[in-house]
């Protein structure tokens, strides 16, 4: 998309307003932003195959998703820090009748293939 134009999914319509209040609550109502994102064209082919596959109807539906994705994982991160900071750097300990994992089952959960 060229400088200074904005997606057709991004700009505000009275529909698109009249759509969106039902799945917002409270202060998210309150504002809202344009963001732009310049994306080169193997991302732009993944994002809307993977919008596809998704069923994300819009550009900004997956941005959204994926901005879901990134909080969730910087909570995750933030927790698994906690963790740690807690246990000062040492291991927490395994829930009772768990037994700690090999280097053998350690090395192989490594090299598994998704």
């Amino acid at each position: 998309m060229p400088a200074g134009e904005v997606a057709d999914d991004a700009v505000p319509t009275p529909k698109r307003a009249a759509r969106g209040r039902g799945r917002r609550r409270g202060a998210e109502l309150a504002a809202s932003t344009v963001a732009q994102v310049r994306l080169q064209a193997d991302e732009l082919a993944l994002l809307r195959a993977a919008m596809r596959e998704l069923g994300l109807n819009t550009t900004s539906d997956a941005l959204r998703e994926g901005i879901r994705l990134l909080v969730r994982e910087a909570r995750e991160t933030a927790a698994a820090e906690e963790i740690r900071d807690f246990y000062t750097g040492g291991q927490a300990p395994l829930p009772e009748g768990v037994t700690a994992a090999t280097a053998d089952e350690l090395t192989a959960a490594d090299n598994e293939q998704w």
